[in-house]
């Protein structure tokens, strides 16, 4: 917990409003093909949990990333903030599914605490 903050050197997140559970499973298209998102855990917080959210579960289309980064770059460090960012629904998962999640969960602190 200490050393958390250097995570956020090169990072100033501004609260952003979050769909807090965004994968691919929460997203569709109606019968007009309009995309559309549902099952939000809305809540404020850095924008790149969201994005970070969107790649943990097979992630979206490349074209959903590039259009996202025509109108907002990813900062420097998004990479490791993504590994810490989606931890939190790992462990979650290794919580209530058990199986390999905890030792997906103990893979991404090693890869965490590796950066200090």
């Amino acid at each position: 917990m200490d050393g958390l903050g250097a995570f956020f050197t090169s990072h100033d997140p501004q609260p952003s409003l979050l769909h807090g559970d965004l994968w691919g499973g929460n997203r569709a298209f109606d019968n007009k093909g309009t995309p559309v998102i549902f099952d939000p855990a809305v809540y404020y917080g850095d924008r790149e949990a969201d994005i970070a959210m969107t790649e943990l579960f097979g992630g979206f289309s490349s074209e959903f990333y590039d259009a996202y980064r025509e109108v907002w770059l990813m900062d420097d460090g998004y990479g490791v903030r993504k590994t810490l960012y989606n931890l939190y629904h790992i462990l979650n998962h290794a919580n209530l599914f058990g199986g390999s999640y905890a030792c997906q969960a103990e893979s991404m602190i090693d890869q965490l605490l590796a950066e200090f």
